[in-house]
This record gives C-alpha cells, sequence and structure tokens, in this order.
C-alpha cells in the first residue's frame, strides 16, 4: 500500500483525490491539509502539513492548492522524505528550479503535471506531431470562472512544446492591428493564445492548425473533475520509483518524443 496525503483536501480536486485513493486498492488515504481543519471522506484534515506528514507517515502527498502554497508544501515535503505530486498550476520557473534541486539533492521523486487528464496530455503529443507540418498555429482554452490563472498551464506547456517541435517561430498575421488591447491574446514563438472564464466550464483546449487551404483542429474537453483521477493514480504510483524531479504526464506515458 502507498500511505497518500492530499494537500487542498478539502477542496473540489482535494475531494476527488481522496475518493480515488481510497478507491484504489493499492492505495490508503493518509492525511488531508487544508487552510481549514476538519474531516474528507474518514481522513483527517489540519491546517499543518509537517503535522499531517507526522501523523499519517505518508509516501506521497498530493497536491492541488494555489501556486505559493504548492511550492512551500513540496520544498517541505521534500525535505520530510514525502514525494510531491503536484497539479497545482501557475508556479514560476524559479520555484521548479528549486524544487527540482531539492529533489535532486535529497534523492527524492517529485512530480508536477499541468493537466492530468489522458485525453489532453494524447493532445499535447499529437499537437507536437502536427507542429512539424504547419506554419501556423493558435490555442484556445476554457475554464470555469474560479480559476486563477491565464492561460491555463496546458496552454503554456502546449506553446512551448508545439514551438519546440516547429524548431522556429510559428507565422502570424503580422502586421496587425489590435482595436482593444489584448484582442489577439497572448503569445509564445508565434503561437496565439487566447482565455475564456465562464461559469459552467470544466477545463476545455482546443489547437487549431492553419495552411493553405485546410484547417487541422484538435480538442479535448474534461467535462468533469475525475477525468484527472486515472493520471493522478498513475503519478503517485510511478512517484514512489524516481528520485528526481519529473514534469509533464506525457513522461510516464512514453509520450515525451
Amino acid at each position: 500500500m502507498i500511505r497518500v496525503a492530499v494537500a487542498g483536501a478539502l477542496g473540489r480536486m482535494g475531494t476527488e483525490v481522496i475518493r480515488a485513493v481510497t478507491s484504489a486498492e493499492d492505495l490508503d488515504a493518509v492525511a488531508g491539509v487544508d487552510v481549514r481543519e476538519g474531516e474528507q471522506q474518514g481522513v483527517p484534515v489540519t491546517a499543518d502539513l509537517r503535522q499531517a506528514i507526522a501523523q499519517g507517515r505518508p509516501e506521497v502527498m498530493v497536491d492541488f492548492t494555489v501556486a505559493d502554497a504548492a511550492f512551500t508544501n513540496a520544498m517541505t515535503a521534500l525535505e520530510l522524505g514525502v514525494r510531491p505530486v503536484i497539479g497545482t498550476t501557475g508556479m514560476s520557473p524559479a520555484q521548479l528550479e528549486q524544487i527540482r534541486r531539492r529533489a535532486e539533492e535529497t534523492r527524492t521523486g517529485a512530480f508536477v503535471a499541468p493537466n492530468f487528464a489522458i485525453g489532453a496530455v494524447l493532445m499535447g503529443h499529437f499537437a507536437r506531431i502536427s507542429s512539424r507540418y504547419f506554419e501556423s498555429a493558435e490555442i484556445i482554452e476554457l475554464h470555469h470562472d474560479q480559476k486563477i490563472d491565464a492561460p491555463s498551464g496546458t496552454a503554456v506547456k502546449m506553446a512551448q512544446d508545439m514551438a519546440a517541435a516547429h524548431a522556429r517561430e510559428f507565422a502570424s498575421n503580422v502586421p496587425e492591428k489590435e482595436t482593444l488591447s489584448g484582442g489577439r491574446g497572448a503569445q509564445w514563438q508565434g503561437v496565439r493564445l487566447h482565455s475564456v472564464r465562464l461559469p459552467g466550464l470544466v477545463a476545455h483546449h482546443e489547437v487549431i492548425f492553419g495552411a493553405q487551404g485546410q484547417t487541422l483542429t484538435i480538442r479535448h474537453d474534461s467535462t468533469d473533475r475525475t477525468s484527472f483521477m486515472p493520471g493522478v493514480l498513475i503519478a503517485v504510483r510511478e512517484v514512489v520509483r524516481l528520485d528526481r524531479l519529473v514534469i509533464g504526464l506525457d513522461n510516464l506515458l512514453g509520450l515525451s518524443t
């Protein structure tokens, strides 16, 4: 049995993680951490991560909180020999680098992913392949209105991976004029990124490639937070085998090339 603590245990994602871990035969939810204390599906929840680790003795900590809290939690977990699995987006490159160094120093596995839905990971894989053959591309991401960061971590990573696969900047319609500032969205190496935030949405990503006389659209929709749980469980099982930081579920599924 792999003993698991969940940070953000009283939130919507934390609730689903505890339910998924509890339902798995080889995993055991032993502690929860949240800004509020209480109980989640029989799992005790405390506001003190060190206390939760001391009492629950987890091997893995799953974190769906906010960026700064996730960073602090990861550094504390690694210090105490607990392997973090982080689904929180919005951490800075400097924060990720510090996590990487701490994992390397302690020879403790750590895992970060912007998206745990298998379909979204496959979408990113297909987008990387397509980037070799198209000169123009744009990304639209749509999320619920409580999401803090924009563009989404998934969209940013997808744009970065697409640019790397394309090996040069994508073409865009230059010159162009924005009649309202921000009308063309954010940009990464010629890829435009557009963010939608509305109640009723969960997580949706669409990549549109364009070429003469044709377009190619790749889209993934998460209509329920349970869509992320199979990927979370894969990461929990695999992180115990690691001795370093790994970023992206594609690297656990053999889709990194």
